[in-house]
């Protein structure tokens, strides 16, 4: 009897052992591990060459873990976009999950700039995109090719049909060596010539070449957006300057208002839509795109010229 009570104790016991054990083995299961948080923001656009650093791959976690980077440090980068990606795993992997990352870089050329200065003395940028050769800055002249003046009429009325520039709130001088002038219609296709000596203002056809050069009007303003918030408003939306064309955001002039300065660059082509209106480009800060429209020709905008 003695025995068999014996018995009876040494399974209870082992049933008590094996439930202590399921249990724990159960709640270790059941722990809810937390998600970890990285922070890593789209770094900014560099040139082709410019080896991978910390200024890049500089993720951070809400927790102590470590950071896998691919592709690593010291990585050189191929001309366009590029994805990063971080792999993190945190120094507690009992209670937080792995995590990962990825964010999007630019590389754009290392340009070869030239320069060309027009007939009032600025000198200006220049930049070949495709077979065509640009200006990379917007025309700051007051000053015709034979060196008449142009008429200034920043503080007058602008509803004119003759040839006028005026500087955006032009009390900021920066905005006319930033941004350069601002121009009517009747100023760039006055036979005087606004622009320098083997330069011309660009056609209509002249800009579709270089849109149709970049991928079409869906994305060539941003190929063209001068990158960054110091002369764009925030966001600059896919801006990556990967043509060199650095184009800035001059705004415009509509009879005797200022509009835009930081959100819009409008650019006269040199084509006459009807007797009234011209064709004319521009691009903003929240958008990628490039739009073709037409305007009525007393409108100011910025221009851009081409290489003969």
């Amino acid at each position: 009897m003695m025995k068999m009570k014996n018995r009876i104790f040494i399974y209870q016991l082992s049933i008590l052992v094996i439930l202590s054990i399921t249990t724990n083995s159960c709640k270790k299961d059941n722990i809810i591990k937390k998600n970890v948080v990285i922070t890593w923001t789209n770094p900014a656009v560099i040139t082709f060459g410019t080896l991978l650093s910390d200024t890049q791959l500089n993720a951070t976690a809400d927790v102590p873990g470590a950071f896998i980077y691919t592709p690593g440090l010291g990585t050189k980068l191929n001309i366009g976009e590029n994805y990063l990606r971080v792999d993190f795993e945190p120094t507690d992997a009992v209670n937080y999950n792995n995590a990962n990352k990825a964010v999007k870089i630019i590389v754009i050329p290392n340009f070869q700039f030239g320069t060309m200065k027009d007939q009032a003395g600025n000198v200006y940028k220049t930049i070949t995109i495709g077979t065509q050769t640009w200006m990379a800055e917007n025309l700051r002249t007051n000053k015709y090719r034979n060196l008449e003046p142009i008429d200034s009429v920043s503080f007058s009325s602008w509803t004119r049909i003759t040839g006028a520039f005026c500087v955006y709130n032009v009390v900021v001088p920066d905005n006319n060596l930033i941004y350069g002038k601002l121009y009517n219609w009747y100023a760039v296709n006055d036979s005087r010539n606004i622009a320098p000596a083997s330069w011309h203002v660009a056609t209509d056809a002249e800009w579709t070449t270089l849109i149709n050069y970049l991928g079409g009007n869906s994305i060539a303003g941003g190929k063209m957006k001068e990158t960054g918030i110091t002369h764009w408003e925030d966001p600059n939306v896919d801006a990556t300057n990967e043509s060199g064309f650095t184009a800035l955001p001059g705004g415009a002039r509509y009879s005797d208002t200022f509009m835009r300065l930081k959100e819009y660059g409008c650019w006269w082509s040199a084509t006459t839509y009807v007797p009234d209106n011209a064709w004319y480009y521009y691009m903003g800060n929240l958008a990628g795109s490039i739009i073709r429209d037409n305007e009525n020709k007393e409108r100011g905008y910025s221009v851009r010229c081409v290489k003969d």
